[in-house]
């Protein structure tokens, strides 16, 4: 790979910033021919490969597979001293995230995108000063730059990550053993990935969320199945109260509650979300906004205030996902070269959330869509009645599908796909489709599901939303 240290050149773009949405614009960029430069501080990859996503995703799939073989009697399968090695665990975590960033290396230096190591600030439009450390560094020009560099965990007032008892994400994956037991402060996506895997690798959880139900934003019945899950396999959820603030005990760490209750723990996790990282990346004189929490402000288009210079990713006030920085990094390139683009319909991202049971959904909540006004026909198919969902021994959950009902009492669009159960991650590009697509059910319901499988609850929804469904009736 063409990496360099003080490398100055000029480009047609330089991405500053080496996650997703900067080696996305990079890698798109340079394949569409344009001359391109990213600058990194660590490692190619970013959060999301290195301390975010794909390491929090091995480790949950550690505790899926410690899950699946404490169940093998269930099948009869005998097992015998099953235990859990955590640290065989991070070697294999270390090994899935090295494979992926060296494959990720390779790609860039096949696409002849030149790698410059080093803190990446935007001094002039068109200009990226590189420094290092108290070096002076070098000075990279561009007609067209991406500001790309990312997030950082969020703290609490009160309880700021120590490394040793209270943890942030960065820190959980890290970790050498499981604690006995560990208070989860959040109940949003991260929160409960990280409650669920804990309770499954073997600790006591207390999983604490401040509003009044777990994963804000998520369809509220998804929300119930997920909380319900958790209280039967032990976890204790606390809803509707905050944190006042920490003090070491005994124990571990003591944390005070807003209604006056404490809750003791070996180590607390923080996981109340992500700021933006902005902090040193823009000089005054380059034009470009900041709001007062650390967003780079862009327009549907991901421009800034001053020509040439956009930003996208976590850097950006838009939903924190790997896949939504791919997206507005794509939208970046197109119009650097002048191709037909369109802005990224923030309403109908696919999300996924990879506790157990897991949760994934596209488009509007029926609440929401309700609230818009509209006139809405919903159906949901349990996975209590699919045959794969009973081979496997996973049953919680359902798919739910808001369409929305046309004047002449059939449903329209699709408006929105929210599932809860085994492996509705991988069943969710579908629903994407559709819903992107404005596919009525009508439409959609023709359309064969192989069985047995997991996705046919998605293709029985359908066709009850059609009006006749082969074990659903058709909503009323």
């Amino acid at each position: 790979m063409a990496t360099s240290e003080h490398g100055d050149g000029e480009y047609d773009l330089i991405a500053v910033g080496g996650g997703p949405a900067g080696y996305a614009a990079a890698l798109y960029g340079a394949a569409a021919g344009l001359s391109v430069a990213l600058v990194e501080s660590d490692k190619v990859g970013g959060t999301c490969l290195h301390r975010g996503c794909i390491p929090a995703k091995e480790l949950l799939h550690t505790a899926t597979v410690l899950r699946t073989v404490s169940r093998a009697s269930e099948f009869g399968i005998g097992v015998q001293g099953t235990r859990l090695d955590f640290g065989a665990s991070q070697v294999r975590k270390a090994r899935v995230v090295d494979e992926l960033f060296r494959g990720l290396e390779s790609l860039l230096a096949s696409r002849k995108v030149t790698v410059v190591s080093g803190f990446g600030r935007l001094s002039a439009r068109g200009v990226v000063a590189v420094g290092r450390d108290a070096e002076p560094g070098s000075e990279l020009r561009a007609s067209h730059v991406v500001l790309a560099t990312g997030s950082a965990p969020k703290a609490i007032p009160g309880l700021e990550p120590d490394g040793e008892l209270v943890l942030d994400s960065d820190h959980v994956l890290e970790l050498s053993a499981i604690p006995a037991s560990v208070a989860v402060i959040g109940g949003g996506a991260i929160g409960c990935e990280f409650a669920s895997m804990f309770c499954d690798l073997g600790a006591r959880v207390t999983l604490v969320e401040l509003t009044p139900a777990l994963l804000p934003g998520a369809d509220r019945e998804v929300a119930r199945v997920v909380e319900r899950a958790f209280t039967k396999r032990g976890i204790e959820v606390r809803t509707g109260v905050g944190v006042r603030g920490a003090k070491r005990v005994a124990a571990g760490v003591s944390i005070s509650l807003d209604d006056g209750s404490e809750i003791e723990s070996a180590v607390a996790v923080v996981a109340v979300g992500r700021r933006p990282r902005s902090e040193g990346l823009l000089d005054e004189a380059t034009g470009v906004a900041v709001d007062d929490r650390g967003y780079v402000r862009v327009d549907e288009w991901m421009r800034t205030g001053t020509e040439g210079v956009f930003a996208v990713g976590d850097l950006v006030d838009t939903p924190q996902l790997a896949h939504v920085g791919f997206a507005e990094a794509i939208l970046v390139v197109k119009q650097i070269l002048g191709e037909p683009a369109e802005p990224v319909d923030y309403g109908k991202i696919p999300w996924c959330i990879y506790s157990e049971p897991e949760v994934a959904f596209a488009g509007m909540t029926e609440d929401g869509a309700r609230r818009s006004g509209r006139d809405v026909v919903v159906v949901k198919d349990s996975f209590s009645g699919n045959a794969r969902a009973r081979i496997i021994g996973e049953t919680d959950g359902f798919v739910k599908v808001v369409a929305e009902r046309g004047s002449d009492g059939a449903p329209g669009p699709v408006l929105g796909v929210h599932m809860v159960g085994p492996w509705v991650s991988e069943q969710l590009g579908q629903a994407y489709l559709a819903l992107n697509w404005g596919a009525a059910p009508a439409e959609l319901a023709g359309l064969i599901q192989p069985h047995p499988t997991l996705s046919e609850g998605y293709g029985e929804a359908l066709m009850a939303l059609a009006g006749r469904g082969l074990h659903l009736d058709a909503p009323r």
